[in-house]
């Protein structure tokens, strides 16, 4: 099993923030997942002049790699934005994550980043008592 390490990662959301289409809030975010098998897949977020239409980096990446058949192996999540402080996944984003965390049984990594800091917890943590695919059997 390959594995990629925290600080490619982070630099991997970081990049992907550069992407941006925030022509609204001006506030870039980039997300990155790591999978079990070494793949990373990003996203960025992309905004709409109908503001609700807007995505967030972490669904952007999950649509990416579910767009690829990814349904499992999902170990870390960086996502990273401007400001003072590291950010959080949104409410909505918690939820896209927790569907593909849930198809591969896992608990993922948060890496939470800032400019000058990096915060990590699990999304269990984030979502506690999460409703998913295993909700509906």
């Amino acid at each position: 099993m390959t594995t990629i390490s925290d600080e490619a990662l982070i630099a991997a959301a970081r990049d992907a923030a550069q992407h941006s289409y925030s022509p609204y809030s001006h506030f870039a975010v980039g997300a990155a997942l790591g999978f079990a098998d070494g793949s990373v897949v990003t996203g960025t977020n992309i905004e709409n002049a109908s503001y609700g239409l807007a995505l967030c980096a972490e669904t952007v990446a999950v649509g990416k790699a579910m767009a690829d058949g990814v349904r499992g192996g999902l170990k870390t999540v960086a996502v990273t934005g401007p400001g003072a402080d590291p950010i959080t996944p949104c409410g909505r984003c918690r939820q896209v994550l927790n569907e593909l965390a849930q198809l591969g049984g896992t608990d993922p990594r948060v890496l939470c980043v800032g400019p000058n800091e990096v915060r990590e917890t699990r999304l269990s943590a984030l979502l506690p008592d999460a409703f998913g695919p295993a909700s509906l059997d």
